[in-house]
């Protein structure tokens, strides 16, 4: 039978000579630069949509929606393992962000599964195609989705990736991810340099565990017969004649592949099932076996709780007995008692001691009482939270029409929230995950100047969640809401932090507190007083610190989204890098407050005093600046579009850099005035020579400047269409 001819048009001819400079090339470096053509085509996925979301959520003309739920449990379990800090709460982003942000995690992924698809079927990703690279099993096809998987999932990933994380956790440098991510590489580059065969040739631990070679996809290896027997001698001659033409890595393959007798995991799984069926039976053996074990330690183990239990209720009655009112015992007697109670760790012993507690009218008894419960400790909050909450129900229903009534609820009230306060008080440090939601242990508006206090000056409370509780007119002076975690380290995912979410805080003294992460969104701070308190990181969306004291608190990269901090004093405050979206700061004392870098779009400053202030770098586009006072205030490169900035003091204002365009400058104050002998306490930053307060600043697109304004804009080397 005649050969048939196939031609090859010019463009193919063309196309196939596209490819030469990069075929020339030895195996092993396109091998490598299609590896990274393809991490690089996963990692580009990821990286635009996010930066572009990371944009959109700069700007301030999106509306701000929820985190996507997916994002946030996406987040939590990449930050887990990695030791990162994460937010508690779900943050507000703009609603584009949302969308970017979910197509930068799912791209990477799809993308990732459809060149495994590809490697499977084909035995070429495109970037492999793209550098004449191919994977192939050991009868030179295609390695199927299971090879791949071995191979790119457990081989050239998970082994390496499990060496360095291990590696790294267990370092004098966790949780430094510089460190983690140098071994990261280095494991990942080392697993693919390959270990020595017996025939002296390098190949990567993925191929070996999957069966797989990587082979040149421009010189393929000659077909087999469909019996698998020998080839003609042509094609025999063929084949000595292109090796003899220099395609030794080829022939090298050729050779491995047809004479490697050592079988890969993969193919021993394919070809010896009897392996599968031992390891199964070796295992269904151990779980039985084990079973077996875990139920005679179970059964032992219940009966010894229940022949506790009986002991326990039967000492339980008789101690009961002895508080009857119809019992003769003496006051000594019961109070031996009811401490022998508080020791017998029982659930009714707790409930009868907490329904004791608010029964009892005698002061020596209630003392008594109250001590048991201390000793019991934690146990029994529980049981104590339930009753707070009841007494405080039944104090709403009752009203002020029966004052009598009222009046000696709330000294139960009073005695139940004194027993949680002595009991946290002794327990600092070992309460993390105490649940006190919803909890009345702060003074309501009606009560009066006998209310209780609740007072936990320097009280380790990390953890304790305070979610909707009332803890107005607290002393928590120099307590700390945050504490590391099992770990023992800062900033990492362990932390321990309290949830103060939607908590009353009215009149709370917070000085010196540490505050750092704590959720506190929704919580109601007015009048609070938190000088010097530690409040980085903090979540404090929509919270309410109107007239709080704020003075020396470091609040840097706090979240203060629509929070109202009207006529609160922030002087000498770190607000540098915090999120102040949409917060209403009218009134507000912030003279010498640090704001670099801050997100401060579309809040309201009207009245505000910032004299001496760090602006410099802050978002203040479309914010309200109307009749404040900046003098002496740093707004180096300070992007003000669109800004509110009617008759606001801006006397030596450094206004270098900053974006003004669209700012409204009716009735603003510009040129610099006589020192007023009242503010001389005030110090301002040294901003150079007054030439240089607005000395490039670009006015062009600014608004309703006057004559004035315009006059020394000019002369002070300002720019406008109608400067000379």
């Amino acid at each position: 039978m005649a050969t048939p001819i196939v031609r090859r048009s010019s463009n193919e001819s063309s196309r196939s000579k596209e490819p030469a400079r990069v075929n020339s090339l030895p195996l092993a470096t396109r091998r490598f630069a299609a590896w990274v053509a393809e991490i690089t085509l996963v990692v580009t996925s990821g990286l635009i949509p996010f930066g572009i979301g990371v944009y959109a959520n700069s700007r301030s003309d999106f509306n701000r929606v929820p985190l996507n739920p997916v994002l946030v449990v996406t987040e939590r379990a990449i930050a887990r393992p990695l030791a990162l800090p994460v937010s508690y709460g779900i943050r507000n982003v703009a609603w584009p962000t949302n969308f970017l942000w979910t197509l930068a995690l799912l791209a990477p992924v799809t993308l990732s599964w459809w060149q495994l698809y590809l490697l499977g079927k084909t035995g070429s990703t495109i970037p492999k195609r793209w550098f004449g690279v191919r994977v192939v099993n050991e009868q030179g096809k295609p390695p199927g989705l299971g090879a791949v998987v071995i191979r790119e999932g457990i081989g050239r990933w998970t082994v390496p990736m499990s060496i360095a994380y291990f590696l790294w956790r267990y370092s004098f440098a966790f949780p430094n991810l510089g460190l983690f991510t140098f071994l990261a590489v280095l494991m990942v580059l080392g697993e693919g340099m390959g270990l020595p065969s017996r025939r002296g040739r390098r190949r990567a631990l993925h191929d070996q565990l999957a069966g797989t070679y990587v082979t040149d996809a421009t010189r393929p290896l000659p077909p087999k017969n469909e019996d698998g027997k020998s080839r003609s001698q042509s094609a025999k001659d063929n084949e000595t004649a292109e090796w003899q033409e220099g395609n030794e890595q080829v022939a090298t393959t050729s050779i491995a592949m047809s004479s490697d007798t050592s079988p890969s995991l993969w193919r021993r799984i394919q070809q010896n099932p009897n392996l599968i069926l031992f390891g199964v039976a070796l295992v269904s053996m151990t779980a039985v076996l084990a079973t077996l074990i875990g139920t005679q330690v179970y059964i032992q183990t219940q009966q010894t709780q229940r022949t506790t239990k009986q002991i326990n209720s039967q000492q339980f009655l008789a101690l009961v007995k002895q508080l009857s009112p119809n019992s003769n015992a003496t006051n000594e007697e019961r109070r031996s008692a009811i401490l022998a109670i508080g020791g017998l760790n029982d659930p009714q012993a707790i409930q009868f001691l907490v329904d004791l507690l608010v029964n009892e009218t005698n002061p020596t008894l209630l003392d008594t009482t109250q001590q048991a419960l201390v000793s019991v400790g934690l146990k029994a909050i529980p049981e104590l939270k339930t009753k707070n909450q009841f007494l405080a129900g039944e104090i709403e229903s009752v009203g002020n029409n029966t004052s009598q009534e009222r009046e000696l609820r709330q000294k139960r009230l009073q005695i139940n929230q004194g027993t949680i306060n002595k009991i946290l008080a002794v327990s600092s440090g070992q309460i993390n995950g105490i649940d006190l939601s919803r909890t009345q242990l702060g003074r309501s508006g009606s009560e009066g100047s006998s209310s209780f206090n609740l007072v936990l000056d320097n009280v380790d409370l990390s953890g304790v969640k305070f979610k909707s509780a009332n803890l107005n007119q607290a002393s928590f002076k120099g307590s700390r809401f945050r504490g590391v975690g099992e770990d023992g380290r800062w900033d990492t995912y362990d932390d321990t932090i309290t949830n103060l979410s939607q908590a009353q805080l009215k009149q709370a003294n917070l000085t010196d507190a540490n505050l750092s992460r704590v959720l506190m969104n929704g919580s109601d701070l007015s009048r609070a007083t938190l000088n010097r308190a530690n409040l980085s990181d903090a979540r404090l969306v929509d919270a309410n610190l109107s007239s709080t004291q704020l003075v020396g608190a470091d609040m840097h990269r706090a979240v203060l989204e629509n929070a109202s901090l009207t006529g609160a004093d922030l002087g000498d405050a770190k607000l540098n890098e915090a999120n102040l979206y949409a917060a209403r700061l009218g009134r507000v004392i912030a003279i010498g407050t640090i704001l670099s870098h801050a997100n401060l779009t579309k809040t309201d400053w009207q009245g505000a005093d910032l004299s001496g202030a760090y602006l410099d770098h802050a978002n203040l586009s479309n914010a309200n600046l109307s009749a404040t006072r900046l003098t002496g205030a740093v707004l180096r490169s300070a992007y003000m579009e669109n800004a509110n900035l009617r008759n606001a003091d801006l006397s030596l204002v450094d206004l270098q850099g900053a974006n003004v365009a669209g700012a409204d400058f009716q009735g603003t104050i510009l040129a610099p005035s006589r020192q007023d002998p009242a503010d001389q306490f005030v110090q301002t930053p040294d901003t150079g020579s007054q030439s240089a307060v607005v000395q490039g600043v670009d006015f062009s697109q600014a608004k309703n400047l006057d004559a004035k304004q315009l006059a020394y804009i000019c002369t002070q080397g300002g720019i406008h269409p109608r400067c000379p």
